[in-house]
């Protein structure tokens, strides 16, 4: 077989598992963030790619992939043709390499690779990898613009990437970095996937580590990112994630399944279903990112997760807690949310068109997909099986295997003096929570007349009875006079409860 046939065949053979035996590199490699794949020092040689045109000849993108994949290590490639529409998969990518687009470094601009010349904008030619499904929320490693495949040390920086159903996939890979890229119109899996995926369905834990996507922006793509069945320990720093107003399935800016132990920070997330969806992953940490008109800017499952100091407004819910099969807890603090509630119906795979559903800046038990009451699609080529959806507990007739009430039911303090004092504000008020344990209740202050958290003034904590009752008094930062005050619990164990009921600051 020969062209894009044979290149399919051979990428998913190795999607469906290590292609070759794991030896020890010779030459360490510690992807930074500032200059990609490092080596022990030695000279690589220059591959220039100069012909728009996809064919094998040297100058070609594909003929410096195939050259630099003969010898890994020994070469860079770098790219001075403006726009490179390709007419099948490239092969995937053996690394240590650095990939570099000229005009970055240059102009600020970026060197054009584009799926077009062989993928429709149809969700039906990116399919997944169960027969009949397709689209960008089924699992999925079809026709990727760069595949990293069982390799390491790979760096793409200052490119367009467009037009792909995925465009970079990064499958039991580590040390890559993928920075300053313009990743567009990816439609049937995500701009870039990093998965740990055994090739059966199930996670590697020890296999897509330490990679950075780092300064690039997202665009139109059905999931901009996700983290995926094991990846761990990677960095998601200063990238737009921007759903855009032409995209087929707006789903998750970043989707984390089944992912530990990741870092994202100062993100931007704009106009999808969820901005960020967690499900199942554990202690990821979340923190100085910006959410603004997803329908939901944070969706929260999973294990020790910590939602920190983000800048959440303009969402239909700020930070929404679903329901599981397994209680957890997951920390919510020194967030500002403010301006939230808004009827965002945008609901692929993802927040939710339910116009009766409760919105704010903290809800605690809306459905998520795997739920019988969740309003929305589940995505374009999912098949759903409505008869074994799951149901969360509201009722005493529900069945055993219900889903409870996330955070272990904790409910918000209530607070009942909140008064200046000397520049600072005296709060006192009483809160439920577990037996004979430390609450700490964080105290937000906003404009008058709302119920959220915009301003984070301070904490104070308290150890509750055995029958989980505690009264708290204690001091915060100050706020003008006619400010809401809200507050939260948080557990020891790091479950974060809602925003309490505003009470206004006397003027």
């Amino acid at each position: 077989m020969t062209g894009t046939a044979s290149r399919w065949v051979m990428l998913a053979a190795l999607v469906a598992g290590p292609a070759w035996a794991q030896t020890p590199d010779p030459k360490p490699i510690a992807a930074v963030a500032a200059g990609g794949p490092a080596t022990t020092g030695a000279e690589t040689t220059l591959l220039l790619v100069d012909r728009e045109v996809d064919d094998e000849a040297q100058g070609s993108l594909r003929w410096a992939v195939a050259t630099s994949n003969a010898e890994p290590g020994r070469y860079r490639i770098e790219i001075i043709a403006p726009r490179i529409v390709l007419k099948s998969a490239l092969p995937p990518i053996k690394g240590p390499v650095a990939i570099e687009g000229q005009a970055f470094a240059h102009s600020g601009g970026h060197n054009v690779i584009d799926g077009a010349g062989y993928l429709p904008r149809d969700l039906k030619s990116c399919p997944g990898m169960v027969s009949g499904q397709y689209g960008t929320n089924v699992r999925t490693a079809s026709n990727p613009g760069f595949a990293l495949v069982d390799t390491k040390g790979v760096m793409l920086r200052g490119l367009e990437i467009r037009g792909f159903c995925i465009g970079v996939l990064v499958l039991r890979t580590s040390n890559a970095v993928i920075a300053d890229n313009l990743i567009v119109r990816n439609i049937g899996g995500a701009g870039v996937m990093l998965s740990g995926d055994d090739g059966k369905g199930g996670s590697t834990s020890n296999t897509t580590l330490d990679n950075k996507v780092l300064r690039n922006t997202f665009l139109e793509n059905g999931d901009g990112l996700e983290l995926t069945r094991g990846a761990a320990f990677n960095l998601i720093a200063d990238n737009v994630f921007d759903g855009g107003t032409d995209n087929l399935e707006p789903s998750q800016g970043i989707e984390i399944l089944w992912g530990n132990d990741n870092t994202v920070v100062r993100n931007r997330f704009v106009r999808y279903s969820d901005g960020l969806q967690l499900n199942w992953g554990a202690r990821n940490y979340i923190a100085a990112n910006t959410f603004r008109e997803n329908a939901f800017g944070v969706s929260v499952t999973g294990a020790g997760n910590m939602v920190e100091g983000n800048d959440i407004r303009g969402n239909g819910i700020g930070v929404a807690v679903r329901p599981e099969a397994k209680v957890s807890a997951n920390r919510i603090s020194q967030n500002a949310i403010a301006g939230n509630g808004l009827p965002i119906m945008r609901c692929s795979a993802g927040g939710s068109c339910d116009p009766k559903m409760a919105r704010g800046g903290i809800v605690i038990g809306p459905p998520g997909l795997e739920h019988g009451s969740f309003v929305g699609s589940r995505g374009m080529g999912v098949v759903f099986d409505k008869a074994g959806a799951a149901v969360i507990c509201l009722n005493q007739d529900d069945p055993a295997s219900c889903h409870a009430l996330p955070q272990f039911g904790l409910g918000p303090p209530s607070l009942s003096v909140v008064r200046p004092v000397g520049g600072k504000l005296s709060v006192k008020g009483v809160l439920q929570g577990p037996a004979a344990s430390l609450v700490t209740v964080e105290v937000f202050g906003g404009k008058a007349g709302t119920a959220e958290g915009e301003r984070y003034l301070g904490s104070i904590q308290v150890v509750t009875d055995g029958q989980g009752n505690a009264a708290f008094v204690g001091e915060v930062k100050g706020a003008a006079a006619g400010s809401a005050i809200t507050a939260t619990s948080t557990t020891a164990a790091g479950a974060s409860s809602a925003f309490s009921k505003p009470v206004a600051l006397a003027r």
